[in-house]
C-alpha cells in the first residue's frame, strides 16, 4: 500500500508536461507495437491499427513527435524484417494521410541529422537471413522512402495544377523534374517477380504502395515535361544544362524495360516520347546558348592600357614634373593630378 501511496503522489506532484510526455511516449510506443507485430509476419498492418497511429497526427505536437520516435526505433530495433516492413509501410501510410503536424515530425525524424549522421532509412545492408524476400523489400522500400522525402511538400505543392506549374520559376521547375525523375528511377529497383511470394500480403501492401509512387511520379514528371516544353525560350545555359541531363536521365531509365511481369515498373512509352522530343529541343536551345555566350565573350574589348598621369617630383632629385606614373584603372586616363602642387 505505500508504495502505491508514493506512486500516486508521484504522479499528483509531477510537473504536468512531464507526465503528458512520459504518456505520450508510452502510448505511442503500444500503438506502434500493435501495428508492427512479429506475428502474423505476412500480414500488413490492420486498418484500425494505422488509425489508431492517424490519431497521433490530431493530437499536440508532443504525441506526434513521440509516436514518429517509436517508429523510427521500431524499424531498427529487432532486425526482423517482418517488423521492418511493417514499420515501412506504416510510415509511407502516414505520410501520404497523416494530418501535417504528424507529417513534419516523421520527416523530422527520418531526415538526416546534420550532427550525427544518424539516418533511419539506411538499410541497404539489412541482414537477408532467412526472410530473403521480405528483407529484400525492406531494403528496397527504404531506399524509395529516402527518395519520396526529396519531393515537393504536398502542403505547398499542387502537384499537377496547371497555375502551381505556371507560377514555379525555371530553375524550381526543373528541381521537381528531377525528383520525380528519381522516384521512377527507385521504383525500377524493385525486386524481381520471385522476392514477392503470392501469399505474402504484406510484401504485396509494400509492391501496391510503390505501384501508387510511380503512377503518382508519372503523372507529376509528364506535367512538369508540358510545361517546361512551353517555356524553353526563355530558360538561360545553367537551366538548359540541367534540363538536358535529367531529361537523359529519364530515357536512360527507361531504356532498359523491366522483366515482363513486372511491367508495372516502367514508365509509359508515351511519357518516355514527350520526354524525347523535349531533350532534343533542349539541346537545341542550348547549343544556341552556348554560341551566344561565345560570341558575346569574342566580342569583349580587351583590357585598356594604364593611363598614365603627371605627378609631382621635389628638385633635386634627377627628375621633376612630367615623370608619368601608371596607373591600373583607366578612371584616371587624361587626367592630371594636382594634389602635389
Amino acid at each position: 500500500m505505500g508504495l502505491k501511496l508514493r506512486r500516486l503522489a508521484a504522479t499528483f506532484l509531477s510537473p504536468v508536461g512531464t507526465a503528458s510526455t512520459t504518456a505520450s511516449a508510452s502510448d505511442a510506443y503500444h500503438a506502434v507495437l500493435r501495428a508492427t507485430a512479429h506475428h502474423p509476419s505476412t500480414a500488413p498492418p490492420s486498418a484500425h491499427h494505422l488509425d489508431a497511429l492517424l490519431a497521433f497526427g490530431r493530437g499536440s505536437r508532443l504525441s506526434a513527435a513521440a509516436l514518429a520516435s517509436a517508429l523510427t526505433d521500431r524499424l531498427h530495433g529487432h532486425g526482423d524484417a517482418a517488423v521492418a516492413l511493417k514499420a515501412l509501410v506504416a510510415l509511407r501510410i502516414l505520410l501520404a494521410r497523416g494530418a501535417f503536424i504528424l507529417r513534419d515530425q516523421i520527416l523530422a525524424a527520418l531526415v538526416r541529422h546534420p550532427a550525427s549522421g544518424r539516418n533511419p532509412l539506411a538499410l541497404a545492408a539489412f541482414p537477408l537471413g532467412r526472410s530473403f524476400a521480405t528483407a529484400s523489400w525492406v531494403r528496397f522500400s527504404a531506399r524509395l522512402l529516402e527518395v519520396l522525402l526529396l519531393l515537393p511538400d504536398p502542403s505547398t505543392s499542387r502537384g499537377t495544377d496547371a497555375e502551381y506549374l505556371a507560377a514555379l520559376p525555371n530553375p524550381c521547375l526543373v528541381s521537381e523534374l528531377a525528383s520525380f525523375a528519381s522516384v521512377v528511377a527507385a521504383v525500377r529497383q524493385a525486386p524481381p517477380p520471385s522476392c514477392a511470394p503470392q501469399r505474402d500480403a504484406l510484401i504485396w501492401e509494400a509492391i501496391r504502395l510503390a505501384e501508387e509512387d510511380r503512377v503518382a511520379a508519372e503523372r507529376n514528371l509528364a506535367a512538369r515535361v508540358r510545361e517546361m516544353g512551353e517555356r524553353l525560350d526563355t530558360l538561360v545555359l545553367a537551366d538548359a544544362m540541367e534540363l538536358v541531363c535529367v531529361l537523359k536521365r529519364v530515357e536512360e531509365t527507361s531504356a532498359a524495360s523491366p522483366a515482363p511481369e513486372w511491367k508495372w515498373a516502367g514508365l509509359d512509352e508515351s511519357v518516355v516520347a514527350e520526354a524525347r522530343r523535349l531533350r532534343e529541343r533542349a539541346e537545341e536551345v542550348l547549343l544556341r546558348l552556348t554560341e551566344r555566350d561565345r560570341r558575346l565573350v569574342r566580342r569583349e574589348p580587351k583590357a585598356s592600357a594604364s593611363a598614365r598621369v603627371v605627378m609631382p617630383v621635389r628638385a633635386g632629385h634627377g627628375y621633376g614634373y612630367g615623370a608619368d606614373v601608371r596607373f591600373g584603372s583607366s578612371r584616371w586616363a587624361g587626367t592630371v593630378s594636382s594634389s602635389w602642387r
